[in-house]
């Protein structure tokens, strides 16, 4: 089915750091965040479902088919990296129209898709600027309109909202679900917040040290059934008596969900 992704007995190789995931399924459609503190792998993990570099082992296949033997415009994907990696040379028309023209879609057909994604993204008065006179949030969304207007099946994120202040990132929260829901692809998002990864994802996988150590329903991550002691702390759950760091977390977006605030 369009969007899945099927990751078997990975190796990865980058220096001395080494990912190894022996099993990992993402459904088509579903919002899958990837977890974990800096350094531990989960963008080398989110890079290598892109085929972004060789494999030193085991197999990423995307819709059944292996990543590394499919030319990158058969992949289906789009990706948007946390410094955004908008052209600073080209508007924001030409950064979004540019993966089109590098595909060869006719100029009246390209003109109606990159307005179709400035209007989507209430940014068509930013059309004629150049990246480095617009705001974090607004390349933020000129970059997606980038990855989106090729319409893939897959959209990859990278920490998507790591530098972004608090309001700016609940707008951009709720431009995500509207993505999933218009676009209806499989999203899959990198990230460090618990809470982030808990609101906006189906399923969530843990990585620590290079492993993938858990998967888990989104509205159970913070329970600590089955979870490995290595989880259990990186997650902040207590072990013995007293309170525990991701139960206070959860304690909070209730507590804020019911005043009527989106957490973030």
């Amino acid at each position: 089915m369009a969007g899945s992704i099927e990751v078997r007995d990975l190796r990865v190789e980058r220096g001395s750091f080494v990912l190894e995931v022996s099993r990992l399924s993402v459904r088509p459609r579903e919002v899958f965040a990837i977890l974990g503190s800096t350094g531990s792998g989960k963008t080398v993990l989110m890079e290598s479902i892109a085929g972004a570099f060789p494999l030193d082992g085991g197999c990423i296949l995307l819709d059944g088919k292996d990543v590394e033997s499919l030319p990158v415009q058969q992949r289906h994907l789009g990706i948007l990296y946390q410094d955004y990696a908008l052209f600073p040379h080209m508007t924001v028309r030409e950064n979004i129209a540019y993966g089109l023209r590098m595909n060869g879609c006719p100029p009246r057909e390209r003109d109606e898709r990159v307005q179709a994604m400035l209007s989507l993204f209430e940014i068509g008065h930013l059309a004629e600027r150049y990246p480095g006179i617009i705001s974090g949030g607004e390349s933020q969304r000129t970059a997606l309109a980038r990855a989106l207007v090729l319409e893939p099946e897959i959209l990859l994120l990278d920490e998507p909202f790591s530098a972004l202040d608090p309001a700016t990132k609940e707008h951009l929260y709720a431009t995500l679900r509207a993505v999933h829901a218009r676009f209806d692809c499989t999203i899959v998002f990198v990230t460090h917040d618990f809470n982030e990864a808990r609101t906006l994802a189906d399923r969530v996988g843990v990585v620590l040290d290079g492993r993938l150590r858990a998967v888990r329903e989104a509205r159970a991550l913070f329970e600590p059934e089955e979870l490995d002691p290595d989880v259990r702390a990186f997650l902040g759950l207590a072990c013995g008596d007293g309170p525990a760091l991701g139960q206070s977390i959860v304690a909070d977006v209730s507590r804020t969900v019911a005043c009527g605030a989106s957490p973030g």
